[in-house]
């Protein structure tokens, strides 16, 4: 997934023939059903056959192995790789940093390639996966079971289940023995304790962003902020909806963001 965009240019190898219908009617689910498939079978040999369709309208049912699929992908609209991803490209349960506000928190974090993210909270995985799309690492440390699954099938939707490690625990506990980070998220559960123990936890120069959306995790911010330094900054959306026959401006919960580097 990170890298099917439309004009790519690729030679999928098959894990056998069945595979390859199976293969046509995961690139149209998800809008790439214009793309150009070549099925390349049993080359340079006396089996050899090279047949091509367009991808939604593939109906082989001969295809033989060892077979690779040669795709010219074409789709009106590909993944977007800039943060800020459709809440609805996620699998959640309400427990979600909301498209803007998770553009906002990427660019606080300050995403490099190769870099690794412990993503605490981290709910539905939300931020975890678009920093992997961004080409750096993960960790999501989440206490729920059933969230836990949330992030393990977005994870795999978008192709990043080897770029994604998944921690089942509460923080600060969770943490032991984990790589070091680059940089740290807190989504969710943050209190005194946990800011305290994070702290004395990482290295300088890793940075540190943690948002709030209660009173009393407010409140921790900004005493966090007075001590430690960094940027605070409060985030108040409105989105547009009906109100009547006309349209008006139904506000979000404010977000307070902290974010630091040690």
């Amino acid at each position: 997934m990170p890298h099917l965009v439309s004009g790519l240019h690729a030679i999928c190898l098959m894990r056998d023939g069945a595979a390859v219908g199976r293969f046509a009617v995961w690139l149209s689910a998800r809008g790439f059903g214009a793309s150009d498939l070549s099925v390349l079978e049993a080359l340079g040999g006396p089996r050899e056959r090279i047949r091509s369709t367009r991808t939604d309208a593939f109906t082989m049912t001969d295809v033989a192995d060892p077979v690779a699929v040669a795709i010219v992908a074409r789709a009106a609209v590909g993944t977007a790789r800039g943060p800020g991803l459709p809440d609805a490209a996620f699998v959640h349960d309400g427990q979600i940093t909301k498209r803007p506000v998770r553009a906002l928190t990427l660019a606080a974090l300050g995403v490099r390639s190769g870099e690794l993210l412990w993503d605490i909270g981290a709910g539905s995985g939300s931020i975890a996966v678009e920093w992997c799309i961004a080409g750096g690492r993960a960790v999501a440390i989440e206490v729920r079971s059933d969230r836990i699954e949330n992030i393990r099938t977005n994870a795999a939707a978008f192709g990043l289940s080897r770029r994604i490690t998944v921690v089942e625990g509460r923080a600060p506990e969770a943490l032991a023995g984990l790589p070091p980070p680059h940089a740290v998220f807190i989504g969710g559960g943050a209190d005194a304790s946990l800011l305290a123990a994070l702290w004395e936890l990482i290295s300088p120069g890793v940075r540190l962003v943690a948002n709030a959306v209660t009173l009393e995790t407010e409140v921790l911010l900004c005493q966090s902020q007075a001590r430690l330094g960094g940027d605070l900054l409060r985030i108040e959306l409105a989105q547009a909806a009906p109100l009547g026959a006309m349209r008006g401006w139904v506000p979000s919960r404010p977000v307070v963001q902290w974010s630091v580097v040690k």
